[in-house]
């Protein structure tokens, strides 16, 4: 088998204005495809992003899933079942997984996805927080949590936009906020960081829903202007590019958050 893949690459030529396509395999599925300077990303639409199904399952949040209901069925109760290492290992490489998948759903619009996805590693966390035999491995995973509450919010707060259902995405973003507020305090910078970088963002994103002044490219433009003054270079390019592609996206499906 010949594995070079020069003339794939030569087909599609990096373009950071263009980096991200869905097209259809050749079995009919369609897969999500990410042009990087050196090559190509593939993700499975739905699913776990890899395709593969660990221990015959869909994801391996699932086998966990399924060990934990054996257990209580032969135990009566939880206690005793604990997530070891090798497994939280597992649970969290499939995490960044979905996390990798997430954020190019979001820059597409894809906010259904991107809800979806978000849910699967908040999922991950709320199981690692009660089972995770070490406090070490429940430590790596929860300090991410604040973000990833942010994006599952945003997402599910853009689609009740789009329905024209306002107060439900307050409500969305309210809620998150006091979830984020009401979490239990983690000694690490990434917790330090997230929280606040998180609440700052819900908060002023919910604000701009409220005067009816914002587009979700609003929000991202603030976000934006934290970066910048925080001397986040790396992040503001980031946000530049996030900005640019979402901006069409929302003019096109919903006219932004404003009165239209």
């Amino acid at each position: 088998m010949n594995g070079d893949i020069t003339d794939i690459l030569k087909g599609w030529e990096f373009d950071s204005d263009n980096q991200i396509r869905i097209i259809q395999a050749d079995d009919g599925r369609q897969v999500l495809q990410v042009r990087q300077p050196l090559g190509i990303e593939q993700y499975e639409l739905d699913g776990r992003p890899d395709g593969r199904e660990p221990f015959g399952r869909a994801t391996m949040l699932d086998e966990i899933r399924a060990r934990l209901e054996s257990h209580r069925s032969a135990r009566g109760s939880d206690e005793g079942f604990a997530i070891a290492h090798d497994d939280f290992t597992a649970l969290q490489n499939e995490g960044l997984l979905f996390y990798f998948r997430y954020l190019v759903l979001f820059q597409i619009g894809d906010f259904v996805r991107t809800s979806r996805d978000t849910e699967h590693n908040l999922a991950l966390c709320e199981l690692v927080e009660r089972f995770a035999e070490s406090d070490e491995d429940r430590k790596e995973l929860l300090q991410h949590r604040p973000y990833i509450l942010r994006m599952n919010a945003i997402s599910r707060a853009m689609i009740s936009l789009h329905k024209e259902m306002k107060a439900a995405a307050e409500e969305i973003l309210a809620g998150a906020i006091s979830a984020i507020e009401g979490m239990e305090e983690i000694d690490t910078p990434a917790f330090q960081f997230e929280r606040m970088r998180s609440l700052n963002y819900l908060k002023a994103t919910l604000k701009q829903i409220h005067d009816k002044q914002s587009s979700p490219v609003d929000g991202l433009k603030a976000e934006l202007a934290t970066a910048v003054d925080e001397e986040d270079y790396e992040r503001a390019a980031s946000l530049r590019d996030r900005i640019h592609d979402l901006s069409a996206d929302v003019d096109v499906e919903t006219g932004g958050f404003g009165d239209s």
